[in-house]
């Protein structure tokens, strides 16, 4: 497996946000299926809910990628299932880890802008986000929804509205993210724990694995 595609996955679960703004529709345990788009490739992740906790669901290549966190920001594993390889390792963050993955995520202000559009049946609005190196990317929100979503809201907290469609670039990797739908459905039982027959490293251990070695 790729690095690029580790980190791309990796992006992927290092923004899904959770949000309270005032909404028509409260979610406190469901599904929401984002497509996703990365250096030239398009893909999709599942990403199932339950009070504080989520697992994302996506596919690189022959790699079944599941990640596993939590709203409380201190629980991060990785789960890679390549069968054709015979590999079922789970990294699991140590907080150190986990400390230097929240470093390294944008410090983000937000600023209303007056463009609305629907996407994929959401009604949403632009808003303006900008780094702390003064670069600026559009993030388009809704307050149609509201849901608890991962380990890292707190990115997207001002933000004024749910985040459905936005770019953002983690470890060089620029990932678009659109979410296509969310409903109500109860995730499958052991979804949020690491099944039997996985190796448990950390996950230093996993992306040297994948070639990364460490940042």
């Amino acid at each position: 497996m790729k690095v690029k595609l580790f980190n791309v996955a990796l992006g992927l679960a290092l923004t899904a946000t959770a949000m309270s703004a005032s909404a028509q529709k409260v979610y406190k345990e469901g599904k929401a299926v984002f497509a996703t788009q990365a250096m030239g490739m398009a893909g999709e992740a599942t990403m199932y809910f339950k009070g504080d906790s989520s697992a994302i669901s996506t596919k690189q290549g022959p790699a079944n990628l599941t990640f596993l966190n939590n709203s409380k920001t201190d629980y991060l594993a990785v789960l890679v299932d390549v069968p054709v390889a015979n590999i079922k390792k789970a990294g699991v963050g140590t907080p150190a880890e986990i400390d230097e993955m929240q470093s390294q995520l944008p410090q983000l202000t937000f600023t209303p802008a007056t463009e609305t559009k629907q996407i994929n049946g959401f009604n949403c609005k632009r808003v303006v986000a900008k780094d702390k190196d003064g670069k600026t990317f559009d993030v388009w929100v809704t307050n149609d929804i509201s849901a608890p979503l991962g380990m890292n809201g707190k990115m997207f907290a001002n933000a004024g509205g749910f985040p459905v469609q936005y770019t953002i670039t983690q470890n060089g990797v620029a990932v678009e993210n659109t979410l296509k739908s969310i409903d109500e459905s109860k995730a499958p039982a052991g979804t949020f724990i690491i099944p039997a027959g996985f190796d448990k490293i950390t996950l230093t251990e996993l992306r040297a694995m994948s070639g990364g070695g460490r940042r």
